[in-house]
């Protein structure tokens, strides 16, 4: 059974989606930009703290089920400039210690609110 998940750890939904959804085994998080839980967005910061903020946000999503990063078994980084990569990775992987999840890096074409990042993450929620 689908249940949705919210959080005022994470920034509020400001559309017709969810911070995540749940069967119960698997979450599935929506993308996270860098936006603050009181909605200060962070567009102009550079993309390591913009990366920052969004996983931040992925955690946070986590920590409300009881999770943390290690359940993460898939992400997905929009970037809107590739180049970017290496600043993000570096940030990225301090999040992902042992048994980084797997994960896809794409340029998008824009991100809202003109952004350089956003994360989407589907993590486990069996022990």
């Amino acid at each position: 059974m689908k249940r949705t998940i919210s959080t005022e750890d994470a920034p509020a939904a400001v559309g017709a989606y969810s911070q995540a959804t749940t069967d119960g085994s698997t979450l599935y998080t929506a993308g996270q930009i860098p936006l603050t839980p009181d909605g200060e967005l962070l567009d102009e910061k550079s993309v390591a703290e913009q990366t920052a903020q969004a996983l931040d946000n992925v955690v946070a999503i986590l920590e409300s089920e009881g999770l943390d990063a290690s359940a993460v078994l898939k992400t997905t980084v929009f970037l809107a400039d590739i180049d970017d990569f290496a600043e993000m990775n570096e940030t990225y992987k301090s999040y992902f210690d042992a048994e980084p999840p797997a994960r896809s890096a794409v340029e998008a074409g824009a991100l809202p609110k003109g952004v350089d990042v956003e994360i989407e993450a589907v993590a486990t929620m069996e022990p």
